[in-house]
């Protein structure tokens, strides 16, 4: 693994950071709810109608807040560059996937919101969510 040094700074993921803790914060108090992704995504599975459009209006930011960004400011983003094929990609997608059922709910979900209001059960998922990530990157890298 190669880090891009040129281009990291403590200071864009110090922001990145901020901003995230901000956000997380305002829509507790603005709706009461964790803004966890999972939940979001999933409450539109068996979508209610008095819900459904500001869940999908939250994940369409998500999606164009990068590209309205590398639209007004080129340049200060780049795309990642990610180094799998397709398959590994997908399966890499399904098993998050099914990581974020069995621990009801993602990082953003425990490890932002949940751990800041100090719930338990978020700093056991955190642990595990940090865990198996480090063992499989041990895996990937070592012994494969």
């Amino acid at each position: 693994m190669n880090i891009d040094w040129t281009h990291f700074t403590p200071w864009t993921a110090l922001a990145g950071g901020i901003l995230l803790g901000i956000a997380s914060a305002a829509f507790i108090l603005v709706n009461g709810r964790v803004l966890g992704i999972s939940g979001i995504l999933g409450g539109l599975l068996v979508p209610k109608r008095s819900d459904a459009s500001w869940r999908v209006f939250f994940l369409l930011g998500m999606l164009l807040a990068p590209a309205t960004l590398s639209l007004l400011a080129p340049g200060l983003i780049s795309a990642p560059r990610i180094e799998a094929g397709t398959v590994a990609i997908l399966v890499a997608g399904l098993l998050v996937g099914l990581g974020t059922r069995y621990g009801s709910g993602c990082t953003s979900g425990h490890g932002v919101c949940g751990l800041s209001r100090l719930s338990p059960r978020s700093l056991v998922a955190t642990m595990a969510f940090m865990a198996s990530g480090f063992a499989m990157v041990y895996v990937i890298r070592h012994l494969i």
